[in-house]
């Protein structure tokens, strides 16, 4: 059975820096990528970045390219999101996922495109 468990979220002024990482258990060698997605009050959920298994290619919405870094480690299983010069709009609970394609931005029925979520861990960015 698969697993992703996040951490790392909390709450810092604008400008700061946080590293999610995702720990992921089970059998997804299958899956193709993995990514972190995440949902802002009164939002709805978006892809923010994602790596790929297939020769490690990393995708980054707009809205974080330059400030967000995707990275694996394979060999603890773990996924990272390194975030810099963090906005306000940031804001947001953060959620990993895997599956054969990761979606950057909004598409629709995102929750379904992805095979596994985990729980998520929530970010708050004050000005």
């Amino acid at each position: 059975q698969v697993q992703l468990v996040e951490s790392g979220g909390g709450s810092l002024q604008a400008g700061g820096s946080l590293r999610l990482s995702c720990a992921v258990s089970g059998d997804i060698y299958s899956n193709n990528c993995m990514g972190w997605f995440r949902q802002a009050p009164g939002k709805e959920r978006e892809g923010v970045a994602a790596i790929y298994t297939d020769g490690g290619s990393t995708y980054y919405a707009d809205s974080v390219k330059g400030r967000f870094t995707v990275s694996r480690n394979n060999a603890n299983n773990t996924v990272y999101l390194q975030m810099n010069s963090l906005k306000p709009e940031d804001t947001a609970m953060y959620y990993c996922a895997t599956g054969s394609y990761c979606p950057m931005g909004w598409v629709p029925r995102l929750t379904d495109v992805l095979d596994y979520w985990g729980k998520g861990t929530l970010v708050t960015i004050s000005s």
